[in-house]
């Protein structure tokens, strides 16, 4: 490893030499050029001519370091079904909330409507689903609605807004007949908002007493234990409206008043008055596991990931991951997966729960915010070693580094774009888009699990987390949403964004077809080749036994950085950009901006 401070010219290891002189073929004195396996510019090259999912093994028997993700939230990408709009017909905490012009209310899309879109998502280069939750949920809690599937009633049925359980289970035949995965988001963190306490919502549970203090303050532990505990209430008319049964018993939840997200409150605190449940409980561990082999049983999803993990006590997880692990391989799932979500950037904190908590994987946050810190905020490439320095955290016998999945940005904190847009650095819109390509590139060819969340493809940018980025694929009502600028076209959210001409998503299309042809760079062990502590050069290999070695190097610098080599090797052949050769002095190599290259060694 190293690493060389205040300027850009560096020896390289001979693996990197290989990288950075291309196919040199002897230590001659004469300007050479890379010859690459594509004259062809890659921006006149169809999408349907690359690698998708169809070149993989069977959905059944692949594994997860094969999979190429797409992150998406379904009341939010297109509508097939209008009649389903407001919900349920029969049951009225589950209907309503719809209108399209609040980014806070239901806007229509549904479940029928991403089965119809499958031909553009496997186009796109995707080999796996991953949906928001869409089990039934209350349809309104406060000033906005359930579109994102996180106030869960019923664990039985799908959410009656998007679709029926037989539409859910009609989308994931048609989407294993494309070869594709489908993966479910779950919560066993807390259900919808229904349980009150009498000192914050009276005695009949309908008051709101406490508004100065935003909430019903959280009652620790110790003050539980010394007497001092809230009365908890279920209004009249409400006593049975989860599903399964027992989740309507407050005994089963921690009823301890609203977390601050810190501390001991982030276990056993509400969110924002969500009724968290006693994971500590062994009936409800059982009653858990019993849900989520049912749903398994019943849908056949390939895997799930795992909302609010860290706000759940780690025992849970050890005995929650394995038996629904096993129970998925039971019914003829062999490789069924989980990852959950850990709102953490520091590796070890993740990992605790991939070794001490048994889930097979995690997002990757402190990849994400790694990121951040060397597109964004324009710190050294060497943000990205001390990542990757950490990546033996996640070694136990059964998952390890390259099982993360990694990611630009989500529905909670943003859209990678967005966060560029309210840089202090005051990005131009072309800077948006060379970075935001960068990023992706970097989330698909470093180490880990790539995934895209829904949008990014098409250009959006959004105006901060949470709803901001949560915006309509179809033609959107939301003023918020249309006064955005989309990157890379002349198109708003107001208009229907299933683009395949986008620049994103062409890219991203032969992002996968890369990423598919060579396995290393799904399954090869990273080593760091270069970093340094200003905006640079990145270069990393990829090494497989019995395969070729893939070497990568990213430019994260505003301008081309010139390369100084050391000795000249060949067999190095360039596989991405294949458009462009490089113009090769002797000892010395132009790496262009913002911009990066695969290479294969023999």
């Amino acid at each position: 490893m190293i690493i060389i401070k205040n300027t850009f010219k560096f020896k390289l290891s001979k693996i990197a030499v290989v990288l950075l002189g291309g196919l040199w073929l002897s230590a001659c004195s004469e300007p050479k050029t890379v010859s690459t396996s594509n004259d062809t510019p890659l921006d006149n090259v169809a999408t349907s001519t690359l690698k998708n999912v169809d070149s993989l093994p069977h959905y059944l028997q692949r594994n997860i370091q094969d999979e190429v993700f797409y992150f998406v939230m379904p009341d939010r990408f297109n509508n097939s079904d209008m009649t389903n709009d407001q919900g349920s017909k029969t049951d009225p905490i589950s209907a309503g909330g719809f209108d399209k012009t609040d980014k806070g209310m239901y806007h229509g899309g549904d479940i029928q409507g991403l089965q119809a879109k499958l031909p553009y998502i496997k186009k796109m280069g995707v080999s796996a689903i991953w949906l928001t939750p869409i089990m039934r949920n209350q349809a309104i809690q406060g000033d906005s609605s359930g579109y994102h599937g996180y106030w869960i009633l019923d664990f039985n049925e799908i959410d009656p807004h998007l679709g029926s359980n037989e539409d859910l289970k009609r989308f994931i035949d048609a989407a294993h007949k494309e070869n594709i995965k489908v993966f479910f988001d779950i919560i066993t963190n807390h259900t919808a908002d229904v349980i009150k306490y009498v000192e914050c919502h009276g005695e009949d549970g309908l008051q709101y007493l406490m508004k100065e203090n935003d909430g019903c303050l959280y009652k620790s532990l110790a003050q539980v234990a010394a007497g001092d505990a809230y009365q908890p209430i279920i209004p009249k008319g409400q006593e049975s409206l989860k599903s399964p049964a027992w989740l309507n018993d407050k005994k089963y939840y921690h009823n301890q008043g609203d977390t601050t997200y810190e501390g001991e409150n982030s276990i056993y605190g509400d969110f924002s008055g969500l009724d968290d449940i006693d994971t500590d409980s062994p009936e409800v561990v059982r009653g858990m596991i019993d849900i989520f082999k049912n749903v398994i049983s019943e849908f056949k999803p390939d895997g799930f990931r795992i909302d609010t993990v860290k706000h759940v006590n780690m025992a849970f997880w050890a005995e929650f991951a394995p038996a629904l692990v096993n129970h998925a391989q039971e019914v003829g799932i062999p490789e069924f997966f989980m990852f959950g979500e850990v709102y953490s950037g520091d590796s070890e904190e993740l990992s605790s729960f991939t070794t001490e908590g048994k889930m097979q994987s995690v997002l990757d946050f402190s990849m994400q915010f790694a990121l951040q810190d060397t597109l964004i905020k324009q710190q050294g490439t060497d943000k990205l070693v001390e990542l990757f320095e950490r990546d033996h955290y996640y070694n136990d016998s059964d998952s390890n580094a390259n099982q993360l999945l990694n990611f630009t940005g989500n529905h909670d904190m943003g859209r990678f774009a967005g966060m560029l847009k309210d840089s202090d650095l005051n990005y131009s819109e072309a800077a948006i888009i060379q970075r935001t390509l960068l990023a992706h590139a970097m989330v698909y060819f470093l180490r880990g699990v790539p995934i895209v969340y829904y949008g990014d493809e098409q250009g959006f940018v959004g105006d901060g987390g949470d709803k901001g980025a949560r915006q309509d694929m179809m033609p959107s009502l939301v003023d918020s949403y249309n006064d955005d600028d989309l990157l890379a076209n002349t198109k708003t959210t107001a208009d229907d964004n299933f683009d395949e001409n986008h620049l994103f998503y062409k890219t991203f299309a032969k992002y996968a077809d890369v990423y598919y042809q060579y396995p290393a760079l799904r399954f090869g062990e990273q080593k760091t080749l270069y970093a340094q502590d200003t905006p640079g050069v990145f270069a990393i290999s990829r090494t497989l036994k019995d395969s070729d070695t893939m070497v990568v190097v990213f430019n994260t610098a505003k301008t081309a950085q010139p390369i100084e080599l050391d000795l000249a090797l060949s067999g190095a052949q360039k596989v991405y950009p294949a458009s462009k050769s490089d113009e090769v002095n002797p000892n010395t190599l132009s790496v262009p901006a913002l911009s990066f290259a695969i290479y294969k060694i023999k």
